[in-house]
């Protein structure tokens, strides 16, 4: 089969409403989630990471406004597994993404 073949067939997987598949990681990029989403998106994305293990996580918000930054660093405040959270360093997203720490 060909590589267009293969986009199409997996464009037409996509359009019946097949699950795609996303590898689990220690980072989630908001950016394309409607800002309605993003509470319920990053709660369980906390819920699923600590109990993979993770030490730490990166949340990318964006700079924008800041809109996004603060109610992701408002929900990090009121999580009893969160140890501490705050800018990333500039290679990995600055004031646009927020590492979380969890205790354990």
């Amino acid at each position: 089969m060909r590589r267009e073949d293969d986009e199409s067939a997996q464009a037409e997987d996509e359009e019946a409403g097949e699950v795609v598949e996303i590898p689990f990681e220690d980072m989630i990029d908001l950016h394309g989630f409607l800002p309605q989403d993003v509470a319920a998106i990053v709660r369980d994305y906390l819920n699923d990471a600590y109990a993979a293990g993770f030490a730490e996580v990166r949340i990318v918000h964006g700079r924008g406004i800041g809109a996004l930054r603060e109610l992701v660093r408002k929900m990090l405040s009121q999580d009893s597994r969160v140890a501490r959270f705050g800018d990333a360093p500039f290679d990995r997203g600055g004031n646009g993404a927020t590492l979380a720490r969890f205790r354990r």
